[in-house]
């Protein structure tokens, strides 16, 4: 064999242990279930998900009612935080939480209370909120009353509020108390448990919005 056939032939297996390195180097199509936090950052700016136990959860969006109440119900929030002052801060989505501060859960909630200043950080919040309130849309309510409920409780959130204007209450969880929530009609007064009752949420003010 001559010099010029060796040095193809080495060549040639160059190639082919390139080529078989790139195939095993492949990473796998990733599946429900096995997605994290880098993926969710990675998706176009503009895609509305929630990450949830590693899976994927498309979030419509938001109907201007959904939006008029969730507002309503963050201002009064905000409005009696930033006059009495303390460490709480209020937030109103979009605002990232990676709930349980691992990497397979990154939720999305309507409006919540955060007590900890170091759990705020530059990019998101950093473990469970205080306080998480979730204003039910058309293709959110099992995420909101039973998916979220347990990841909610598990994680360590001591308050936990769904209103539900299509069924016109709102559930109170306060799960320092008691699992069972109380059950208030949409136009209620309620005391925020977390703010030891001094915070009185006025329901009437965003219910008028589905008169």
């Amino acid at each position: 064999m001559t010099t010029k056939e060796k040095d193809r032939e080495e060549q040639n297996r160059d190639m082919i242990r390139e080529e078989a390195y790139a195939y095993h180097a492949e990473p796998e199509e990733k599946k429900q279930g096995m997605y994290t936090v880098e993926d969710y950052y990675a998706l176009p700016e503009d895609t509305r998900v929630e990450l949830i136990d590693g899976c994927f959860y498309d979030m419509a969006s938001p109907t201007s009612f959904h939006q008029l109440i969730a507002g309503e119900i963050y201002r009064q929030i905000a409005n009696y935080i930033f006059e009495q002052g303390g460490p709480c801060t209020p937030f109103i989505a979009p605002a990232d939480v990676q709930l349980d501060n691992d990497d397979r859960t990154m939720l999305v909630p309507d409006v919540f209370i955060v007590c900890n200043p170091e759990q705020i950080v530059r990019r998101n919040i950093k473990g469970a909120p205080d306080f998480i309130l979730e204003v039910i849309s058309p293709g959110t309510s099992k995420r909101d009353y039973i998916i979220k409920l347990q990841k909610y409780e598990n994680a360590g959130v001591r308050e936990y509020w769904i209103v539900d204007p299509y069924q016109k209450r709102v559930l109170v969880y306060f799960f320092e108390n008691e699992m069972c929530p109380v059950i208030y009609p949409i136009d209620a007064d309620i005391p925020v448990n977390i703010m030891e009752g001094k915070l009185t949420v006025r329901m009437a003010y965003a219910a008028k919005w589905l008169d």
